[in-house]
């Protein structure tokens, strides 16, 4: 892994880091010929702070070595997940990584500004992100991106961006990091 430095102070704010937890975080859908024995599970580096009759059965499938790898990246990490706050209960603990700030997703059936839907292919998180970036440069790590969220993203944000898809099956891997450290770079 790269170390990066990067002084806030002599190139502005740091960019911000879009993180997903289902699919980049917990792995899913990996077939029995990629996991004969299943996904591998993990120990969290520290306890979630909800009751373990509360935890999600799949916190087990999060590589706690993901955490440090997330924070050493020189971004500031927002959770963009559909996990909303409990992403703050139980994945940051789990990861080792302190509480993040967390995106707030516009109610469900709700239209974009000014009466206006989003257009086919772009996913329903991408308006939000941008406008919380509010033209801060950007990495937004998740599993459903796709041509239409790049294209929209580069017509309506000033700054730069990287949306990266991380491979459901697999998770976050060294090529991912790879990705956001030469973009980073």
């Amino acid at each position: 892994m790269t170390s990066l430095s990067f002084s806030a102070a002599a190139h502005g704010p740091l960019p911000l880091l879009f993180l997903d937890v289902d699919g980049p975080l917990i792995p899913f859908g990996g077939t029995p010929e990629e996991y004969p024995d299943g996904y591998p599970t993990y120990r969290p580096a520290r306890r979630p702070r909800l009751p373990a009759s509360q935890v999600n059965p799949l916190l087990p499938r999060i590589d706690p070595a993901l955490g440090p790898r997330l924070a050493a990246l020189g971004c500031e990490l927002v959770w963009a997940t559909t996990w909303m706050d409990e992403a703050n209960e139980c994945v940051a603990p789990w990861l080792g990584l302190p509480d993040l700030p967390v995106v707030a997703w516009p109610d469900p059936g709700s239209d974009a500004p000014q009466g206006v839907p989003e257009p086919a292919g772009v996913h329903w998180k991408t308006r939000p992100l941008v406008e919380w970036a509010a033209g801060r440069d950007f990495v937004w790590l998740d599993d459903e991106i796709g041509g239409g969220d790049r294209s929209w993203v580069a017509a309506h944000h000033p700054g730069r961006a990287l949306l990266h898809r991380v491979d459901p099956r697999h998770g976050l891997g060294d090529a991912d990091f790879g990705v956001v450290e030469a973009w980073l770079r």
